[in-house]
C-alpha cells in the first residue's frame, strides 16, 4: 500500500525559500499523479500544484504561479516542491497527495486517494 510522508517544512522568513519532499513507501511514485495542497486552520485545502505520471505536465495554482516548481526524482522515488519568495499568505500545512496514473493534472482534492500527513511551513520574521 502507498505511503507518503512529507518533509522539508519549517520556519522561514518572508523572501525565503524551502523545498518541500514527498517521499512514497510501499510502491513506485512514477506511477501516479501527484498533487500538493495547502491547509490553514479555518480554511478549506488548496491544491496548488500537481505533475502528471504519464507524461512531464505540470501545473500551478496562481498563487504560487511563478515561485513555486514541482518536480520528481525518479532515482529517490520523490517529489519535490521548491518554493522561493515566500510571504506570509504561504503560510499551511502543506500535503502532498497520489492518484491513478493520468496525462493530464489536476488541483483538486477529490481526485486524490491517498495523503500524507502534511508538514508545516511558517513564513514570519
Amino acid at each position: 500500500q502507498l505511503q507518503l510522508v512529507e518533509s522539508g517544512g519549517g520556519l522561514v522568513q518572508p523572501g525565503g525559500t524551502l523545498r518541500l519532499s514527498c517521499t512514497a513507501s510501499g510502491d513506485t511514485l512514477v506511477t501516479y499523479t501527484i498533487g500538493w495542497f495547502r491547509q490553514v486552520p479555518g480554511k478549506e485545502r488548496e491544491g496548488i500544484s500537481c505533475i502528471a505520471s504519464l507524461s512531464t505536465n505540470t501545473a500551478y495554482a496562481d498563487s504560487v504561479k511563478g515561485r513555486f516548481t514541482i518536480s520528481r526524482d525518479y532515482a529517490k522515488n520523490t517529489v519535490y516542491l521548491q518554493m522561493i519568495n515566500l510571504n506570509a499568505e504561504d503560510t499551511a500545512v502543506y500535503y502532498c497527495a497520489a492518484t491513478s496514473p493520468t496525462a493530464y493534472c489536476p488541483i483538486v482534492e477529490t481526485s486524490y486517494n491517498d495523503w500524507g500527513q502534511g508538514t508545516q511551513v511558517t513564513v514570519s520574521s
